[in-house]
């Protein structure tokens, strides 16, 4: 049996969420079937655990960021309408998650809040872990932020170790990269426009589709500055988790309805469950 018996690139817009999308709700439909469909493939798979991977939680400049929380809590605002969502935290698999990591040589923290234990125990749950999980199963989480910067490697080398602590829990993990992508689509944007955003993201959808989503490491990092994804760290981070020979992709859609690119793709394990 895998321990990673399906992931997904999921993003993170608030509008994919219908409560969130105010007078309108067609803006991110095709996105939002989507995340159900990835929602019930994860269903399908049964994990007993979701390690989300978020460019927007707690961070630890240069390292990767492991939450180590008795619970997860947060709220999500948007067209006067609010979405609260709380979970557990599988420390377990959290501390051996960040010691696979560290035994590599890779910078980890694992993060906590108040107290060590308890009800004060609680970390901010950000948007991009509370968007993609609400289509998600309702079960126990580990949240990784991964940190920033052009050097790539050691994503993959995360992902890896990632998975072998998945294998050695022997329990089910489902994974989430959740993944916007450029950000200078619009003018209109918080970031403006930049011809990079269509560039980048159209050899995204090339790579994602044909499996390849190592050849991401091998964006120029010109044009990762000027088209401003936030999924590239998240999205190795999966492919060091399922290397090739043990994926199976199932791209499903990209849309850009606003200054920002969408896409979900699905990834079954080679190995089968």
């Amino acid at each position: 049996m895998t321990p990673i018996p399906f992931a997904c690139i999921a993003p993170h817009g608030l509008e994919i969420l219908e409560e969130l999308s105010g007078g309108t709700p067609g803006l991110m439909a095709r996105t939002r079937a989507s995340l159900e469909r990835l929602g019930q493939q994860m269903r399908e798979a049964a994990p007993g655990v979701l390690v989300v991977l978020t460019p927007h939680g707690t961070r630890a400049e240069g390292q990767f960021a492991v939450t180590d929380s008795e619970r997860v809590r947060g709220t999500v605002e948007g067209h006067g309408k609010a979405v609260t969502m709380e979970r557990p935290v599988d420390r377990a698999l959290a501390r051996a998650i960040a010691h696979a990591a560290a035994a590599d040589g890779l910078p980890v923290a694992l993060l906590n809040f108040a107290t060590g234990e308890g009800p004060l125990s609680c970390l901010p749950l950000d948007w991009g872990a509370i968007i993609p999980l609400h289509f998600m199963p309702e079960v126990p989480v580990v949240v990784v932020n991964p940190p920033r910067g052009t050097d790539f490697g050691p994503h993959l080398r995360f992902g890896a170790a990632l998975a072998r602590a998945a294998a050695n829990s022997g329990k089910r993990v489902g994974l989430v990269a959740s993944c916007d992508w450029s950000h200078t689509h619009a003018e209109s944007g918080p970031y403006g426009y930049h011809a990079a955003a269509a560039r980048l993201d159209a050899q995204v959808v090339d790579l994602t589709g044909r499996g390849d989503l190592e050849a991401l490491a091998s964006f120029d990092p010109q044009l990762v500055e000027d088209a401003k994804p936030d999924g590239l760290w998240q999205a190795l981070v999966l492919a060091g988790a399922l290397p090739p020979e043990s994926r199976r992709t199932e791209f499903l859609s990209y849309e850009a309805p606003t200054y920002f690119g969408l896409l979900c793709a699905g990834f079954q394990s080679g190995e089968g469950g």
